[in-house]
């Protein structure tokens, strides 16, 4: 029995306890997956490279722009752009926005202000996603710490990911700490899968 079908005995197992299990389509390749890992090069170096030139007094269209460089000068594309209509190729989300903030000219970062840069990448057809947060200048205590526990929530949730974990598991982790910290976890969002579409199960 090659690895592949001792993989699709043991979701069998799983399946037949009763557990919810992904569909066999999901499960990638060991080529896919090294695709997957060669596009994520590509998103953390555009989120590095707006790390380096991110600051007040700039557009969120800037921003826009900059992503936009990186990623078709690594030989890769937007995912977003156009995606459903979207117009822009990064989403740009400012203190109280959640997600999905649309980049335009007008909006101008100020001292204080926290910025989630939400990046996604096609290379070769694979797809990365990820966003990072960024805290302009000095801001508040309170938005200081919002930021540290959503990262510490981040890593809570990683340490959960193991080979024949639940994914509750990962959900459950983040919401317990980030209530300890006195905060609550976003309910009409949630993360995704990402590989071969932009938008793949599973959805924590």
């Amino acid at each position: 029995m090659d690895d592949r079908q001792e993989l699709k005995a043991k979701i069998d197992e799983y399946r037949s306890k009763g557990y919810q299990v992904p569909q066999w389509r999901f499960v990638k390749t060991k080529e896919q997956i090294d695709g997957i890992r060669e596009s994520g090069i590509i998103n953390t170096g555009v989120l590095d490279y707006v790390a380096s030139k991110i600051k007040a007094g700039i557009s969120t269209q800037d921003i826009d722009e900059w992503v936009a460089e990186y990623t078709e000068g690594h030989g890769a594309t937007c995912a977003p752009y156009k995606f459903e209509g979207y117009p822009k190729h990064v989403c740009v989300s400012i203190d109280d926005v959640v997600c999905h903030g649309i980049p335009n000219k007008k909006t101008i970062l100020k001292e204080g202000d926290i910025v989630n840069v939400d990046v996604s990448t096609i290379l070769n057809g694979y797809y990365s996603d990820a966003s990072r947060m960024f805290i302009i200048g000095q801001t508040t205590p309170e938005k200081e710490r919002l930021v540290k526990v959503t990262k510490e929530c981040l890593e809570i949730g990683i340490e959960q990911v193991k080979a024949w974990g639940f994914l509750g598991d990962v959900g459950y982790a983040i919401e317990q700490h980030a209530s300890k910290a006195g905060f609550k976890v976003v309910r009409d969002f949630g993360g995704h899968g990402v590989g071969l579409e932009f938008h793949e199960d599973p959805f924590v």
